[in-house]
């Protein structure tokens, strides 16, 4: 019985070490620096200026307002995976994690693009000023 326990706790202490080993291998769960953030908040903030724009989402077309809503949502849910507003375009910004549709924009002129596309233009837009 002795023995039983001896093993049990030795098994366990193992366990504990190669999971505490493991620990720095995981991904760090970071905020992104001050500068992404507000690449990120201008890129959203952009999507809402858009009054004549449509976000269409898993075949349903959004006012601006609602998809500066739901991507701010969606960040505060997924944001420990982003550090770049690139990577927020990418892995937030331009599909569905559900469906894995990629998300659309319809401007006022009726021309349909790809979110990823729409947004990647508007942060090469903001890396571009100065300062």
């Amino acid at each position: 019985m002795m023995r039983r326990r001896f093993l049990a706790g030795s098994i366990a202490a193992s366990i504990a070490l190669l999971a505490m080993a493991a620990l720095p291998a995981l991904p760090a769960l970071a905020a992104p620096p001050a500068q992404e953030q507000s690449r990120i908040e201008k890129l959203i903030r952009y999507v809402e200026s858009q009054k004549a724009m449509k976000f269409i989402r898993n075949g349903t077309e959004y006012t601006s307002e609602d998809a500066g809503k739901f991507l701010r949502g969606k960040l505060e849910a997924m944001g420990s995976e982003v550090t770049t507003a690139r990577q927020f375009i990418k892995r937030i910004a331009s599909r569905s994690s559900m469906s894995g549709q990629p998300y659309h924009v319809r401007l006022a002129d009726g021309q349909m693009l790809l979110a990823e596309n729409f947004l990647e233009e508007e942060l090469q837009r903001i890396e571009r000023q100065p300062g």
